[in-house]
């Protein structure tokens, strides 16, 4: 049968391998990996996605770590101090007095202690203590804002850019304009435990970007290495076998692709299968966290067991188990990791500020081991560790509900970076004296994402792609790279 007789890529793929692991895993990868048929045209070089790339310039970070905090952490309860919010509980100051998302009626002190730590003296809650031993490596933002204050649209700001789910997420842009270290590995992974972190798969698409940027997805939970996506390894085939396979098969999309005027679509199924049949050997020991020592799996909070935690209705766990992997696959040239902490929003403490408690002994024990890992590798001055949620909380509560908690805040919240360039034991910004409202060096997400982008390397106003007859950004139009932070 000659290929100009084949109707489509679908029915040539059903009629010439269905069934094989490889097109199976290929076909899995292909549809993380789709772009939709609008034709977007790359501005700048056409080499393949799957290649490492020239930065704009000399990068001060060659890969990332996003510790993804779903449902909004309280800035108030973990690195915020504001010693006032004692002093005026029950009331509701002017500073205090705007509209949320829902009911509040007066101040909420923090149940939690505060404490200064390290040479540099920033204050951190005992929600975490070993992340305190940690401050003189963290440059910490405390004058973040964002646009709305609801859970969806707050995280697609922090992954897209954009309020609005048709836009390409941050590692798919930081992909698109790096490439990749490891030609074996995707470029762009996404980790999560018991389920997809909201807002699900749009926050590591590529949308319009070439189809090998998107995030690959895993859950980690009950991973089996040989087993992290379905159908990575061929039972039938070996691999000299399905190395012929796949050159076939190749050949025969390639000549589809010059004959459909380059298919983007197309295009990402060529590269992913590649990738499948590399990820068939080089993915089962990436995700092996068997093969590390006793003394590190202790030191991440390993046990022999996954440990779980009840948030609301949710099961929570596995965050110390996802953040030695993100280390492993750092390490070996994934340019990108995010690690949610999910599934879901598990943040969102609406009822009850003491719920951030097992959160937070959840994940501080795993993102110090990290830390501590990727310093004695010789890894954090390169790889930028960013930690935060999609906005913080409101220093008010209903005071009358029996167990008070804190409503959404986008006005000010809390971040942090570390490695990768940036100023340690540094604090940039502040909330006002209650933590309502960013007030001081007032840093937007466009901003971050534009000062990640300058980390690694990136002009965010040169990174861009012409779609439906204008240049796309990760920033649209706005973003500020704040050089403060930068060592």
């Amino acid at each position: 049968m000659p290929p100009t007789s084949v109707r489509s890529r679908r029915d040539f793929l059903a009629r010439f391998g269905g069934g094989t692991g490889l097109l199976g895993l290929g076909a899995l990868l292909a549809e993380q990996t789709s772009a939709p048929s609008a034709r977007g045209e790359r501005i700048g070089s056409e080499s393949s996605n799957r290649e490492s790339k020239i930065p704009h310039f000399a990068p001060r970070a060659k890969r990332m770590i996003h510790l993804l905090m779903n449902g909004g952490p309280s800035h108030l309860d973990t690195f915020d101090y504001k010693p006032l919010l004692e002093k005026y509980e029950g009331q509701r100051p002017a500073a205090v007095d705007l509209r949320t998302q829902r009911t509040t009626t007066g101040i909420l002190k923090s149940p939690f202690k505060f404490a200064r730590h390290g040479q540099s003296g920033q204050w951190v809650s005992e929600l975490f203590p070993h992340v305190a031993r940690h401050v003189d490596e963290l440059c910490v933002i405390h004058s973040m804002y964002t646009d709305i204050p609801e859970h969806v649209s707050g995280l697609l700001m922090m992954d897209i850019g954009a309020n609005q789910p048709n836009r390409p997420s941050m590692g798919s842009w930081i992909t698109y304009g790096l490439g990749t270290e490891n030609h074996d590995l995707p470029g762009f992974v996404v980790l999560c435990h018991r389920g997809h972190p909201r807002p699900g798969p749009t926050g590591w698409d590529s949308s319009f970007l070439p189809g090998a940027c998107s995030g690959t997805f895993v859950d980690t939970y009950n991973m089996e290495p040989g087993k992290v996506l379905r159908d990575l390894r061929n039972p039938h085939l070996s691999r000299p076998q399905q190395q012929r396979q796949l050159e076939l098969l190749q050949r025969f999309n390639r000549l589809q692709f010059e004959q459909t005027e380059r298919d983007r679509a197309l295009d990402a199924r060529i590269e992913s299968l590649e990738l499948a049949f590399r990820m068939q050997f080089a993915a089962p020991e990436a995700f092996d966290i068997a093969q590390e020592s006793r003394a590190t799996l202790d030191a991440y909070g390993i046990g022999p067991k996954p440990t779980y935690f009840e948030a609301g209705s949710r099961k929570c766990g596995g965050f110390a188990e996802g953040a030695l992997i993100a280390r492993r696959l750092s390490e070996r040239g994934v340019r990108i990791v995010q690690l949610a902490f999910a599934p879901d929003i598990p943040w969102d403490d609406h009822t009850d500020i003491h719920d951030h408690r097992p959160k937070a002994f959840e994940c501080d024990r795993a993102i110090a081991a990290l830390l501590d890992d990727l310093k004695s590798r010789g890894l954090l001055d390169e790889t930028l560790v960013l930690w935060g949620g999609e906005f913080g909380r409101t220093p008010t509560t209903d005071i009358s509900a029996n167990k008070p908690g804190r409503d959404h805040n986008h006005y000010g919240f809390t971040v942090w970076l570390a490695g990768g360039g940036v100023k340690g034991g540094f604090t940039h910004g502040a909330t006002d004296e209650f933590g309502m409202r960013a007030v001081e060096d007032r840093m937007h997400v466009h901003d971050l994402h534009a000062t990640i982008l300058h980390l690694m390397g990136l002009d965010h106003r040169r990174l861009t792609f012409r779609h439906s007859g204008r240049d796309f950004r990760l920033t649209d139009v706005e973003g500020n790279v704040v050089h403060d932070l930068i060592a």
